[in-house]
Protein backbone atom coordinates (compact mmCIF):
# COMPACT_ATOMS: atom_id res chain seq x y z
CA UNK A 1 0.00 0.00 0.00
CA UNK A 2 1.87 3.47 -1.10
CA UNK A 3 0.03 6.92 -0.26
CA UNK A 4 0.32 10.15 -2.12
CA UNK A 5 -0.74 12.68 0.52
CA UNK A 6 0.59 15.73 -2.16
CA UNK A 7 -2.19 16.87 -4.86
CA UNK A 8 -0.09 17.36 -7.26
CA UNK A 9 2.58 14.67 -7.17
CA UNK A 10 -0.96 12.46 -7.31
CA UNK A 11 -2.35 14.34 -10.44
CA UNK A 12 0.97 13.64 -12.03
CA UNK A 13 1.12 10.02 -11.30
CA UNK A 14 -2.21 9.40 -12.68
CA UNK A 15 -1.78 12.02 -15.42
CA UNK A 16 1.20 9.64 -16.76
CA UNK A 17 -0.70 6.19 -15.76
CA UNK A 18 -3.30 7.19 -18.16
CA UNK A 19 -1.27 8.58 -20.74
CA UNK A 20 0.99 4.46 -20.65
CA UNK A 21 -2.88 3.44 -21.07
CA UNK A 22 -3.48 4.81 -24.32
CA UNK A 23 -0.01 4.42 -25.76
CA UNK A 24 -0.41 0.74 -24.56
CA UNK A 25 -3.77 0.26 -26.47
CA UNK A 26 -2.34 2.47 -29.44
CA UNK A 27 0.81 -0.01 -30.08
CA UNK A 28 -1.49 -2.84 -29.86
CA UNK A 29 -3.57 -1.44 -32.21
CA UNK A 30 -1.09 -1.43 -34.93
CA UNK A 31 -0.51 -5.09 -35.15
CA UNK A 32 -2.52 -7.00 -37.80
CA UNK A 33 -3.63 -10.00 -35.29
CA UNK A 34 -4.68 -8.10 -32.68
CA UNK A 35 -6.81 -5.86 -34.86
CA UNK A 36 -8.78 -9.44 -36.30
CA UNK A 37 -9.23 -10.53 -32.58
CA UNK A 38 -10.31 -7.30 -31.21
CA UNK A 39 -12.81 -7.17 -34.67
CA UNK A 40 -14.44 -10.40 -33.31
CA UNK A 41 -17.14 -10.43 -30.67
CA UNK A 42 -16.47 -14.94 -30.26
CA UNK A 43 -13.92 -15.80 -29.89
CA UNK A 44 -12.46 -19.74 -30.13
CA UNK A 45 -10.20 -21.15 -27.53
CA UNK A 46 -7.05 -20.44 -29.82
CA UNK A 47 -7.92 -16.55 -30.49
CA UNK A 48 -8.44 -16.62 -26.65
CA UNK A 49 -4.96 -17.68 -26.06
CA UNK A 50 -3.72 -15.10 -28.52
CA UNK A 51 -5.58 -12.63 -27.36
CA UNK A 52 -3.49 -13.23 -23.56
CA UNK A 53 -0.11 -13.54 -25.47
CA UNK A 54 -1.03 -9.61 -26.57
CA UNK A 55 -1.93 -8.26 -23.55
CA UNK A 56 -0.45 -10.16 -20.86
CA UNK A 57 3.25 -9.30 -21.84
CA UNK A 58 3.32 -5.91 -21.38
CA UNK A 59 0.97 -5.18 -18.65
CA UNK A 60 3.44 -7.62 -16.73
CA UNK A 61 6.36 -5.24 -17.64
CA UNK A 62 4.70 -2.52 -16.64
CA UNK A 63 4.05 -4.24 -12.70
CA UNK A 64 7.53 -5.14 -13.24
CA UNK A 65 8.89 -2.06 -13.93
CA UNK A 66 6.52 -0.34 -10.70
CA UNK A 67 8.47 -3.19 -8.36
CA UNK A 68 11.87 -2.45 -10.00
CA UNK A 69 12.31 1.50 -10.41
CA UNK A 70 8.91 2.22 -8.20
CA UNK A 71 7.56 3.63 -11.73
CA UNK A 72 3.68 3.45 -10.32
CA UNK A 73 2.31 4.62 -13.26
CA UNK A 74 3.51 1.81 -15.13
CA UNK A 75 1.29 -0.60 -12.94
CA UNK A 76 -1.99 -1.23 -15.01
CA UNK A 77 -2.63 -4.51 -12.92
CA UNK A 78 -6.22 -3.84 -12.29
CA UNK A 79 -7.08 -1.94 -15.52
CA UNK A 80 -5.60 -4.67 -17.34
CA UNK A 81 -7.51 -7.33 -15.58
CA UNK A 82 -10.82 -5.56 -16.15
CA UNK A 83 -9.77 -4.44 -19.91
CA UNK A 84 -9.39 -8.55 -20.53
CA UNK A 85 -12.43 -10.15 -19.13
CA UNK A 86 -14.57 -7.11 -20.85
CA UNK A 87 -13.29 -7.93 -23.66
CA UNK A 88 -12.16 -11.16 -23.74
CA UNK A 89 -14.31 -12.96 -21.33
CA UNK A 90 -14.31 -14.66 -17.97
CA UNK A 91 -11.60 -17.03 -19.01
CA UNK A 92 -9.21 -14.62 -20.39
CA UNK A 93 -10.03 -12.60 -17.42
CA UNK A 94 -9.42 -15.32 -15.16
CA UNK A 95 -5.90 -16.44 -17.08
CA UNK A 96 -4.99 -12.73 -17.86
CA UNK A 97 -4.98 -11.14 -14.37
CA UNK A 98 -3.40 -13.95 -12.64
CA UNK A 99 -0.84 -13.98 -15.31
CA UNK A 100 0.46 -10.38 -15.00
CA UNK A 101 0.20 -10.41 -11.20
CA UNK A 102 2.60 -12.82 -10.92
CA UNK A 103 5.60 -11.17 -10.44
CA UNK A 104 3.95 -9.11 -7.66
CA UNK A 105 2.97 -11.93 -5.64
CA UNK A 106 6.36 -13.67 -5.78
CA UNK A 107 7.93 -9.85 -4.36
CA UNK A 108 5.17 -11.08 -1.55
CA UNK A 109 2.02 -9.15 -2.43
CA UNK A 110 -0.17 -11.95 -1.76
CA UNK A 111 -3.15 -10.71 -2.60
CA UNK A 112 -2.17 -9.32 -5.89
CA UNK A 113 -3.03 -12.60 -7.96
CA UNK A 114 -6.47 -13.43 -6.45
CA UNK A 115 -7.00 -10.29 -6.88
CA UNK A 116 -6.39 -9.50 -10.07
CA UNK A 117 -8.12 -12.73 -11.33
CA UNK A 118 -11.34 -12.06 -9.38
CA UNK A 119 -11.38 -8.60 -11.36
CA UNK A 120 -10.91 -10.15 -14.71
CA UNK A 121 -13.59 -12.96 -13.53
CA UNK A 122 -15.91 -10.18 -12.80
CA UNK A 123 -15.41 -8.24 -15.92
CA UNK A 124 -15.87 -11.65 -18.41
CA UNK A 125 -19.50 -11.99 -16.07
CA UNK A 126 -20.62 -8.81 -16.96
CA UNK A 127 -19.47 -9.37 -20.40
CA UNK A 128 -22.10 -12.11 -20.08
CA UNK A 129 -24.59 -10.84 -18.65
CA UNK A 130 -24.73 -8.11 -21.29
CA UNK A 131 -27.72 -8.88 -23.99
CA UNK A 132 -26.22 -6.98 -26.66
CA UNK A 133 -21.86 -7.22 -26.99
CA UNK A 134 -21.87 -4.23 -29.04
CA UNK A 135 -22.36 -1.89 -26.06
CA UNK A 136 -19.72 -2.80 -24.47
CA UNK A 137 -17.79 -0.13 -27.44
CA UNK A 138 -19.98 2.18 -26.00
CA UNK A 139 -17.60 2.58 -22.99
CA UNK A 140 -15.73 5.47 -23.95
CA UNK A 141 -13.87 8.40 -21.86
CA UNK A 142 -17.13 10.83 -21.91
CA UNK A 143 -19.67 8.02 -20.90
CA UNK A 144 -20.16 8.97 -17.45
CA UNK A 145 -21.44 12.59 -19.57
CA UNK A 146 -24.55 10.80 -20.57
CA UNK A 147 -25.29 9.78 -16.94
CA UNK A 148 -27.74 12.27 -16.18
CA UNK A 149 -29.64 11.40 -19.56
CA UNK A 150 -29.37 7.98 -18.42
CA UNK A 151 -31.08 8.55 -15.09
CA UNK A 152 -33.85 10.45 -16.08
CA UNK A 153 -34.60 7.90 -19.16
CA UNK A 154 -34.09 5.33 -16.27
CA UNK A 155 -37.10 7.42 -13.74
CA UNK A 156 -39.53 8.41 -16.60
CA UNK A 157 -39.45 5.65 -19.06
CA UNK A 158 -37.95 2.54 -17.50
CA UNK A 159 -35.66 2.62 -20.02
CA UNK A 160 -32.34 1.59 -18.86
CA UNK A 161 -28.28 1.85 -20.93
CA UNK A 162 -26.61 -1.28 -20.58
CA UNK A 163 -23.30 0.38 -21.59
CA UNK A 164 -23.39 2.15 -18.29
CA UNK A 165 -22.73 -1.59 -16.49
CA UNK A 166 -19.06 -1.63 -17.71
CA UNK A 167 -18.97 1.51 -16.20
CA UNK A 168 -20.14 1.71 -12.46
CA UNK A 169 -18.77 -1.98 -12.20
CA UNK A 170 -15.39 -0.76 -13.24
CA UNK A 171 -15.72 2.40 -10.37
CA UNK A 172 -17.14 -0.06 -7.74
CA UNK A 173 -14.63 -2.67 -8.43
CA UNK A 174 -11.40 0.27 -8.16
CA UNK A 175 -13.29 1.33 -4.73
CA UNK A 176 -13.49 -1.71 -3.39
CA UNK A 177 -9.45 -2.86 -4.37
CA UNK A 178 -8.87 0.71 -2.82
CA UNK A 179 -10.91 0.17 0.27
CA UNK A 180 -8.87 -3.65 0.76
CA UNK A 181 -5.70 -2.12 0.19
CA UNK A 182 -6.33 -0.04 3.06
CA UNK A 183 -7.34 -2.70 5.25
CA UNK A 184 -4.79 -5.28 4.86
CA UNK A 185 -0.64 -5.26 5.33
CA UNK A 186 1.03 -2.67 2.96
CA UNK A 187 2.38 -5.29 1.05
CA UNK A 188 -0.06 -7.38 0.77
CA UNK A 189 -1.47 -5.36 -2.19
CA UNK A 190 -0.08 -2.46 -3.97
CA UNK A 191 -2.52 0.66 -4.63
CA UNK A 192 -2.16 4.19 -5.07
CA UNK A 193 -3.95 5.41 -2.14
CA UNK A 194 -4.58 9.06 -1.12
CA UNK A 195 -4.87 10.98 1.52
CA UNK A 196 -8.58 12.01 1.07
CA UNK A 197 -11.77 10.84 -0.39
CA UNK A 198 -11.31 13.85 -3.13
CA UNK A 199 -8.22 12.06 -4.21
CA UNK A 200 -9.55 8.80 -4.07
CA UNK A 201 -12.32 10.19 -6.42
CA UNK A 202 -9.19 11.00 -9.05
CA UNK A 203 -8.09 7.46 -8.91
CA UNK A 204 -11.05 5.85 -9.33
CA UNK A 205 -11.48 8.10 -12.71
CA UNK A 206 -7.90 7.33 -13.48
CA UNK A 207 -8.75 4.08 -13.75
CA UNK A 208 -11.92 4.43 -15.39
CA UNK A 209 -10.34 6.57 -18.09
CA UNK A 210 -7.43 3.94 -18.41
CA UNK A 211 -9.87 0.94 -19.52
CA UNK A 212 -12.44 3.35 -21.49
CA UNK A 213 -9.36 5.22 -23.71
CA UNK A 214 -8.82 1.54 -24.54
CA UNK A 215 -11.59 0.13 -25.48
CA UNK A 216 -12.15 3.39 -27.55
CA UNK A 217 -8.83 3.46 -29.32
CA UNK A 218 -9.73 -0.01 -30.32
CA UNK A 219 -13.64 0.32 -31.14
CA UNK A 220 -12.05 2.93 -33.56
CA UNK A 221 -10.08 0.33 -35.04
CA UNK A 222 -13.18 -1.62 -35.25
CA UNK A 223 -15.70 0.96 -37.06
CA UNK A 224 -12.81 1.36 -39.38
CA UNK A 225 -12.62 -2.12 -39.99
CA UNK A 226 -16.29 -2.24 -40.41
CA UNK A 227 -16.45 0.34 -42.84
CA UNK A 228 -13.83 -1.49 -45.08
CA UNK A 229 -15.43 -4.65 -44.95
CA UNK A 230 -18.78 -2.83 -45.76
CA UNK A 231 -17.00 -1.57 -48.49
CA UNK A 232 -15.92 -4.48 -50.07
CA UNK A 233 -19.63 -5.42 -49.49
CA UNK A 234 -20.49 -2.73 -51.79
CA UNK A 235 -17.75 -3.52 -54.44
CA UNK A 236 -19.10 -7.31 -54.79
CA UNK A 237 -22.89 -6.01 -54.81
CA UNK A 238 -22.64 -3.46 -56.98
CA UNK A 239 -19.80 -6.15 -59.42
CA UNK A 240 -22.76 -8.40 -59.38
CA UNK A 241 -25.75 -5.42 -59.92
CA UNK A 242 -23.06 -4.48 -63.88
CA UNK A 243 -23.30 -8.57 -64.37
CA UNK A 244 -26.57 -9.58 -64.11
CA UNK A 245 -27.18 -6.58 -66.89
CA UNK A 246 -24.82 -8.42 -68.91
CA UNK A 247 -26.34 -12.23 -68.38
CA UNK A 248 -29.71 -11.36 -69.19
CA UNK A 249 -29.55 -9.76 -72.72
CA UNK A 250 -27.47 -12.42 -73.64
CA UNK A 251 -29.55 -15.12 -72.87
CA UNK A 252 -32.59 -13.04 -74.46
CA UNK A 253 -30.98 -13.12 -77.99
CA UNK A 254 -29.53 -16.55 -77.75
CA UNK A 255 -32.67 -17.87 -76.44
CA UNK A 256 -34.51 -16.28 -79.56
CA UNK A 257 -31.75 -17.98 -81.75
CA UNK A 258 -32.72 -21.33 -80.37
CA UNK A 259 -36.51 -21.08 -80.84
CA UNK A 260 -36.11 -20.18 -84.34
CA UNK A 261 -33.58 -22.38 -85.84
CA UNK A 262 -35.73 -25.38 -83.78
CA UNK A 263 -38.66 -24.92 -86.45
CA UNK A 264 -36.49 -25.64 -89.68
CA UNK A 265 -32.90 -26.95 -89.15
CA UNK A 266 -33.67 -29.61 -85.58
CA UNK A 267 -30.05 -30.35 -86.04
CA UNK A 268 -28.57 -27.18 -85.92
CA UNK A 269 -30.91 -26.27 -83.56
CA UNK A 270 -29.40 -29.12 -80.83
CA UNK A 271 -25.83 -27.90 -82.00
CA UNK A 272 -26.81 -24.80 -80.55
CA UNK A 273 -28.57 -26.21 -77.41
CA UNK A 274 -25.37 -27.80 -76.41
CA UNK A 275 -23.17 -24.61 -76.94
CA UNK A 276 -26.08 -22.97 -74.70
CA UNK A 277 -25.64 -25.76 -72.00
CA UNK A 278 -22.04 -24.75 -71.86
CA UNK A 279 -22.67 -21.05 -71.69
CA UNK A 280 -25.23 -21.66 -69.15
CA UNK A 281 -22.63 -23.52 -67.54
CA UNK A 282 -20.43 -20.63 -67.37
CA UNK A 283 -22.85 -17.95 -66.16
CA UNK A 284 -23.68 -20.54 -63.27
CA UNK A 285 -20.17 -19.85 -61.86
CA UNK A 286 -20.85 -15.96 -61.13
CA UNK A 287 -18.81 -16.13 -58.03
CA UNK A 288 -15.60 -16.27 -59.97
CA UNK A 289 -14.23 -12.49 -60.71
CA UNK A 290 -11.77 -13.55 -62.64
CA UNK A 291 -10.69 -16.51 -65.41
CA UNK A 292 -7.74 -17.62 -67.40
CA UNK A 293 -7.93 -15.89 -70.88
CA UNK A 294 -8.60 -19.57 -72.41
CA UNK A 295 -11.84 -20.12 -70.60
CA UNK A 296 -12.92 -16.58 -71.69
CA UNK A 297 -12.17 -17.64 -74.89
CA UNK A 298 -13.78 -21.14 -75.15
CA UNK A 299 -17.12 -19.20 -73.63
CA UNK A 300 -16.73 -16.72 -76.75
CA UNK A 301 -16.51 -19.63 -79.01
CA UNK A 302 -19.56 -21.03 -77.94
CA UNK A 303 -21.07 -17.47 -78.14
CA UNK A 304 -19.40 -16.72 -81.97
CA UNK A 305 -20.75 -20.09 -82.78
CA UNK A 306 -24.42 -19.33 -82.22
CA UNK A 307 -24.33 -16.13 -83.80
CA UNK A 308 -22.50 -17.27 -86.60
CA UNK A 309 -25.36 -19.35 -87.05
CA UNK A 310 -27.66 -16.77 -86.53
CA UNK A 311 -26.07 -14.23 -89.07
CA UNK A 312 -24.47 -16.59 -91.51
CA UNK A 313 -20.54 -17.67 -91.38
CA UNK A 314 -20.64 -15.84 -95.18
CA UNK A 315 -21.56 -12.55 -93.05
CA UNK A 316 -19.92 -12.85 -89.83
CA UNK A 317 -16.40 -13.88 -89.97
CA UNK A 318 -14.31 -14.10 -86.83
CA UNK A 319 -10.32 -13.75 -86.81
CA UNK A 320 -8.16 -14.36 -83.73
CA UNK A 321 -4.80 -13.38 -82.82
CA UNK A 322 -3.92 -14.98 -79.37
CA UNK A 323 -0.64 -15.00 -78.49
CA UNK A 324 0.27 -18.50 -76.35
CA UNK A 325 1.71 -16.45 -73.14
CA UNK A 326 -1.37 -15.04 -72.78
CA UNK A 327 -3.51 -17.75 -72.66
CA UNK A 328 -3.07 -18.61 -68.81
CA UNK A 329 -3.60 -15.06 -68.08
CA UNK A 330 -6.10 -13.85 -66.01
CA UNK A 331 -8.71 -11.46 -66.61
CA UNK A 332 -12.63 -10.16 -65.57
CA UNK A 333 -14.95 -13.05 -66.10
CA UNK A 334 -17.59 -12.13 -68.76
CA UNK A 335 -15.11 -9.44 -69.83
CA UNK A 336 -14.77 -9.91 -73.78
CA UNK A 337 -18.82 -11.28 -74.38
CA UNK A 338 -20.12 -7.89 -73.58
CA UNK A 339 -17.92 -6.04 -75.90
CA UNK A 340 -17.89 -8.75 -78.60
CA UNK A 341 -22.12 -8.80 -78.42
CA UNK A 342 -22.44 -4.75 -78.56
CA UNK A 343 -19.42 -4.95 -81.84
CA UNK A 344 -21.96 -7.35 -83.65
CA UNK A 345 -25.62 -6.10 -82.51
CA UNK A 346 -24.54 -2.60 -82.69
CA UNK A 347 -21.57 -2.42 -85.90
CA UNK A 348 -22.42 -5.47 -87.75
CA UNK A 349 -25.71 -6.53 -87.70
CA UNK A 350 -26.97 -3.47 -89.51
CA UNK A 351 -25.31 -3.86 -92.26
CA UNK A 352 -26.73 -6.24 -94.85
CA UNK A 353 -22.72 -7.28 -96.01
CA UNK A 354 -21.92 -8.28 -92.93
CA UNK A 355 -18.22 -8.02 -91.46
CA UNK A 356 -15.56 -8.85 -89.36
CA UNK A 357 -14.40 -9.03 -85.71
CA UNK A 358 -10.55 -9.29 -85.13
CA UNK A 359 -9.76 -10.14 -81.45
CA UNK A 360 -6.16 -9.75 -80.55
CA UNK A 361 -4.14 -10.07 -77.48
CA UNK A 362 -0.50 -10.08 -76.39
CA UNK A 363 1.38 -9.19 -73.10
CA UNK A 364 3.95 -5.84 -72.83
CA UNK A 365 5.97 -4.59 -69.70
CA UNK A 366 3.92 -6.95 -67.25
CA UNK A 367 0.70 -6.05 -68.65
CA UNK A 368 -2.06 -7.70 -70.66
CA UNK A 369 -3.15 -6.03 -73.62
CA UNK A 370 -6.41 -7.05 -75.66
CA UNK A 371 -8.00 -5.34 -78.78
CA UNK A 372 -11.44 -6.24 -80.41
CA UNK A 373 -11.26 -3.95 -83.60
CA UNK A 374 -14.68 -4.50 -86.01
CA UNK A 375 -15.59 -2.72 -89.31
CA UNK A 376 -18.86 -2.04 -88.64
CA UNK A 377 -21.57 0.94 -88.62
CA UNK A 378 -19.34 2.92 -86.03
CA UNK A 379 -20.29 4.50 -82.96
CA UNK A 380 -21.60 8.21 -82.94
CA UNK A 381 -20.27 11.33 -81.08
CA UNK A 382 -22.63 11.23 -79.28
CA UNK A 383 -22.99 7.30 -78.43
CA UNK A 384 -19.22 7.25 -78.05
CA UNK A 385 -20.18 9.58 -75.06
CA UNK A 386 -22.63 7.27 -73.40
CA UNK A 387 -20.29 4.63 -73.08
CA UNK A 388 -18.67 6.48 -70.06
CA UNK A 389 -21.91 7.81 -68.87
CA UNK A 390 -23.72 4.11 -68.51
CA UNK A 391 -25.47 4.22 -71.99
CA UNK A 392 -24.99 1.19 -73.88
CA UNK A 393 -22.95 -2.52 -72.64
CA UNK A 394 -20.06 -1.50 -73.01
CA UNK A 395 -19.83 1.20 -70.37
CA UNK A 396 -20.74 -2.24 -67.90
CA UNK A 397 -17.36 -3.34 -68.78
CA UNK A 398 -15.90 0.07 -68.03
CA UNK A 399 -17.34 -0.01 -64.78
CA UNK A 400 -16.00 -3.33 -63.55
CA UNK A 401 -12.43 -2.53 -64.65
CA UNK A 402 -12.46 0.99 -62.63
CA UNK A 403 -14.04 -1.25 -59.43
CA UNK A 404 -11.18 -4.20 -59.94
CA UNK A 405 -8.21 -2.37 -61.22
CA UNK A 406 -8.70 1.83 -60.08
CA UNK A 407 -6.30 3.80 -62.00
CA UNK A 408 -3.91 0.94 -62.89
CA UNK A 409 -6.34 0.37 -66.30
CA UNK A 410 -6.62 1.84 -69.65
CA UNK A 411 -9.79 1.13 -71.92
CA UNK A 412 -9.85 3.08 -75.42
CA UNK A 413 -12.56 3.44 -77.69
CA UNK A 414 -11.86 5.13 -80.89
CA UNK A 415 -14.59 4.70 -83.61
CA UNK A 416 -15.71 6.64 -87.50
CA UNK A 417 -18.73 5.89 -88.54
CA UNK A 418 -19.12 3.72 -91.55
CA UNK A 419 -15.95 2.68 -90.59
CA UNK A 420 -15.53 0.53 -87.86
CA UNK A 421 -14.89 0.92 -83.73
CA UNK A 422 -11.70 -0.15 -82.10
CA UNK A 423 -11.08 -1.14 -78.65
CA UNK A 424 -8.36 -0.83 -76.58
CA UNK A 425 -8.01 -3.07 -73.46
CA UNK A 426 -4.86 -2.84 -71.15
CA UNK A 427 -4.74 -4.35 -67.55
CA UNK A 428 -2.43 -5.74 -65.45
CA UNK A 429 -1.20 -9.30 -65.44
CA UNK A 430 -2.29 -11.26 -62.80
CA UNK A 431 -1.06 -14.48 -61.39
CA UNK A 432 -3.02 -17.35 -60.62
CA UNK A 433 -2.86 -16.55 -56.87
CA UNK A 434 -3.70 -12.86 -56.79
CA UNK A 435 -7.11 -14.37 -58.00
CA UNK A 436 -7.83 -16.56 -55.61
CA UNK A 437 -8.16 -13.87 -53.03
CA UNK A 438 -10.32 -11.38 -55.00
CA UNK A 439 -13.49 -14.11 -56.40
Amino acid sequence: METLSGGRELLFTLILKVGWAAALAALLVRFRSFRKLVFTDTRNPDEQVMLLLFLVPPLAIGSMLRLLGHYQFFDLTFEGSFLMGLIGGRMVGLLGGSLISLLAFGNHEWLASPMAASVGLLAGVIRQLMPDKEDIWHFGPFLFLSIPEWIWKLVRYGQGNWAMLPLFACAAMEVGYLELAAAVPSRWLFAIHPANNGYMALVVLSSVMCVAIAVKIWNNTRIEMNLEQNQQFLLKARMDALTSQINPHFLFNTLNTVSSLIRFDPDMARGVVVKLSNILRRLLRKHETFVPLHEELEFIDDYLGIEEIRFGRDKLQIFKEIDEETLDAFIPSMLLQPIIENAIKHGLAPRLEGGEIHLRTRRHDGRLLIDIEDNGIGISPQRLREVYGGGIGISNVHERLRLLYGEQFKMDIRSQEGEGTQIHIEIPEVSAAEPAASA
